[in-house]
C-alpha cells in the first residue's frame, strides 16, 4: 500500500522507481562498489530493501545509524563482526538474507566471536558464501556514519573493503546516504588517500518526484483505500510538499484516516515538526550555529553576507572561513543547496517549520 509509512520490501509496493531499481540491481550484480544518494525521506531505504529482496544472491542490510546508536556515538569492529553474525543466524534487527532460505545456508562449523574475529574474516566468510549463491552484497544504509567506525574515522573498515574489492571477487558492497556529500567524503573514491582511492563504482541517485508524478502518486494511493479526493486539494498537499515522498504519503495516510485536509497537514507538520527537531539537536551537538544559518535561510536571507549578518546578531562575531564552511557542511548534508549565489532550503516542508 503506498500510504504505509513503513519502509516497503516488495516492487509492487514502490511507485515509478524502477529506472533506479533496475540500476540499483545492476549495480549489485556487477560492480564492488555501488552508492545510492538522494536526500532525507525520498524513498532510499525502501528502495535499498526491495533490490535487495529481488537481487539473485545473498544481500545483507545493516543499518549504519542503529550501529552508531548501539556504541554510543562511536561503531566498533566488534558491534560490526556481531551485528553480521545475528544476521547471518536469523537473528539480525534490520538484517535479511534476501532469495535464500537460511536452512540451505550451511553454517555448521562458522564460529564468530565478535571480540576475536576480524572484519576482514567476516568478509572472507561472505566470500566463500558467495562460492555456492554466485554473490553476497553488504548494504549499508545511512552509510556516511561509519566514519564513526573505530579509532581512525572508519579507515580501517575502507581498507578492509579495499582488500575485498581487490582479492575477494563474490563480495560487494552497497552505500546509502542522505547526507551526500558527507558519504562521498567518506568513501573517498576521489581522495588520494582513501583507501578506495580510484576504485570504479556504479552511482544511482533518488530524486524526488516532479510534480505531475507527485500528483499522480497521491490519486493512486487515494484509490488503493477507496478515498476520491478532489484535485484541487491534491494540488494544495503538492504546493506545501513538494515531490518528496515520504511527506507525501504521511500526508496521504493522514487523509485517509481523518478525512479532513486540513487535519491531515496539520498531522503531517506536527510530525515533520518533531522529526526536525531531532534531527536539528543532532545538527547542534556539531555547532549551534548550523541551526542559526538554516533559520536565516529559510526566513529568505538567501546571500552570504545576509546570512553571516543574521549569525553574527544571534551568536557574535565569526570568521569568513568558519562560515563558509558551515554552508559547504550544510550542503554536503543535504540541508541546503547552493544556487546562483544564493542558498535555498532543500525540503519545503523543513523551511516552513523553520520559519514557525
Amino acid at each position: 500500500m503506498l500510504f504505509d509509512p513503513r519502509p516497503k520490501s516488495r516492487r509492487e509496493e514502490i511507485f515509478d522507481r524502477e529506472k533506479e531499481l533496475n540500476s540499483l540491481l545492476k549495480g549489485m550484480e556487477e560492480y564492488p562498489i555501488t552508492v545510492l544518494i538522494g536526500i532525507r525521506r525520498v524513498g532510499k531505504s525502501s528502495l535499498l530493501r526491495v533490490t535487495l529482496n529481488e537481487f539473485d544472491g545473498l544481500g545483507l542490510y545493516l543499518d549504519a545509524r542503529r550501529l552508531y546508536a548501539s556504541g554510543g556515538g562511536t561503531i566498533s569492529p566488534a558491534v560490526l563482526v556481531d551485528e553480521i553474525r545475528k544476521i547471518l543466524l536469523g537473528r539480525g534487527r534490520f538484517g535479511f538474507l534476501s532469495g535464500i532460505k537460511l536452512e540451505s545456508v550451511n553454517l555448521a562449523g562458522i564460529k564468530i566471536k565478535p571480540k576475536e574475529t576480524t572484519i576482514i574474516d567476516i568478509f572472507e566468510l561472505l566470500n566463500g558464501l558467495g562460492e555456492k549463491f554466485g554473490r553476497v552484497v553488504l548494504a549499508f544504509d545511512e552509510a556516511q556514519y561509519l566514519r564513526f567506525y573505530g579509532p581512525r574515522g572508519g579507515k580501517d573498515l575502507l581498507a578492509g573493503m579495499a582488500y575485498a574489492y581487490d582479492s575477494l571477487p563474490n563480495l560487494g558492497f552497497v552505500f546509502t546516504g542522505s547526507e551526500v556529500g558527507l558519504l562521498h567524503d567518506f568513501i573517498g573514491i576521489d581522495d588520494y588517500s582513501s583507501p578506495l582511492f580510484g576504485r570504479v563504482y556504479e552511482e544511482v541517485e533518488v530524486k524526488p518526484f516532479p510534480r505531475e508524478l507527485s500528483e499522480a502518486f497521491l490519486r493512486e494511493g487515494f484509490e488503493e483505500v477507496g478515498l476520491k479526493v478532489p484535485e484541487g486539494e491534491i494540488k494544495r498537499a503538492v504546493d506545501e510538499l513538494d515531490g518528496i515522498p515520504g511527506w507525501l504519503v504521511e500526508f496521504g495516510f493522514n487523509y485517509w484516516k481523518s478525512g479532513s485536509f486540513e487535519r491531515a497537514m496539520e498531522r503531517t507538520v506536527e510530525r515533520a515538526r518533531a522529526m526536525i527537531r531531532e534531527e536539528l539537536l543532532e545538527l547542534e551537538k556539531r555547532s549551534p550555529r548550523y541551526s542559526l544559518i538554516l533559520r536565516a535561510i529559510a526566513m529568505g536571507l538567501s546571500r552570504w553576507r545576509e546570512v553571516k549578518d543574521y549569525v553574527e546578531a544571534k551568536s557574535g562575531p565569526i570568521t569568513n572561513a568558519r562560515l563558509s564552511a558551515l554552508l559547504k557542511n550544510l550542503e554536503k548534508m543535504g540541508w541546503v543547496r547552493k544556487e546562483n549565489r544564493e542558498y535555498r532550503i532543500i525540503d519545503p516542508l523543513v523551511e516552513k517549520i523553520l520559519k514557525g
